[in-house]
């Protein structure tokens, strides 16, 4: 089969398209066929490897796994013996571990779940890890109710662009922050009203927001906690991932807001995404009751991952980029 595979770190140029061997599927896992496979800031991460502090999990000199990509949706090709959610056929959306930017890949049946019914492949492989990660900024880490105030800053990106969706459904008021060129886009999504970040600052009408869901990753958060409640949330996804070698603004969630948090009224939380199927079933039926519009900025075809990353990286996508396969 074809796939996207990379023997060093470094540049989207390391990434190559070659042929190998199918992956085996162990007793719980479900092969699936590839049809689109969603590009997000963790592929560039995993494929240059910075922050360093990532290749304790993806490997210190080289890719432990050297096919890229975890978003998936496809058709079930095969299951394992103890596999009981699904059968060959299947239409399934969800992640993996051993790369999805491939015709074929491996994962495991509690990573996957039916795929909405109402939407393309390429929509679908636009949701799982973005989905996964907004629902839980809104859900578990921001606890959004009916009549919150929330500020999502980023939102015309693949996280921002779900979590203003969600929180809408969530029975929030939604400020959506953005470039001026994104303003409609954020609007069309839910958004009651959007902050121009080139020439206002997300203070801009003092601490209202109930909760600020922080997509961007470089804020101090003392300009962040201006624009919260006394008692409001904090939810901090990811970090300026290109910003310094070590640890790329990740220390912002992974040890200054934990430290502040223990000083101060407000909440200062970091959102991690636990993959699993419950999520995505819920996900799925946000989306097929019209609640949520997976968008998808642009595709590219497998033999353009490179190209996909880079426009991922540099040309500010409105939504998700995708792999079709």
């Amino acid at each position: 089969m074809k796939a996207i595979v990379q023997d060093t770190y470094g540049p989207a140029d390391v990434l190559q398209l070659r042929d190998i061997g199918r992956p085996a599927i162990g007793d719980d896992d479900v092969l699936v066929q590839v049809r689109a496979a969603g590009v997000d800031p963790g592929v560039w991460i995993f494929m240059a490897g910075r922050p360093y502090l990532a290749r304790l999990a993806s490997g210190l000199r080289r890719p432990r796994v050297p096919v890229r990509g975890r978003d998936l949706a496809g058709v079930v090709a095969a299951v394992g013996a103890r596999v009981t959610r699904f059968q060959p056929g299947d239409e399934v959306y969800g992640t993996c571990l051993r790369g999805s930017y491939a015709e074929f890949a491996s994962a495991p049946q509690r990573r996957l779940a039916r795929k909405p019914a109402n939407v393309a492949f390429t929509q679908a492989a636009a949701v799982p890890v973005s989905g996964m990660t907004a629902l839980r900024a809104v859900r578990d880490s921001g606890e959004v109710r009916p009549g919150h105030r929330v500020l999502v800053i980023g939102a015309s990106g693949g996280v921002g662009s779900l979590a203003v969706q969600i929180a809408k459904a969530y029975g929030a008021t939604v400020t959506a922050v953005c470039a001026p060129a994104k303003a409609d886009f954020v609007r069309s999504l839910g958004a009651e009203d959007v902050l121009d970040y080139t020439s206002e600052e997300i203070d801009r009408d003092g601490p209202v927001y109930d909760v600020v869901i922080d997509t961007g990753g470089d804020r101090p958060l003392s300009l962040l906690r201006r624009a919260l409640t006394p008692h409001g949330t904090l939810a901090l996804v990811g970090g300026a991932y290109a910003k310094g070698p070590m640890l790329s603004g990740y220390d912002r969630q992974m040890i200054r807001a934990p430290l502040l948090s223990l000083f101060v009224g407000q909440r200062l939380r970091s959102v991690s995404a636990v993959e699993r199927a419950e999520d995505l079933d819920e996900l799925r039926d946000l989306i097929e009751s019209g609640a949520l519009t997976p968008v998808v900025d642009r595709t590219y075809p497998l033999a353009e991952a490179s190209d996909a990353i880079r426009h991922l990286r540099d040309g500010h996508p409105a939504g998700k980029v995708v792999l079709t396969i």
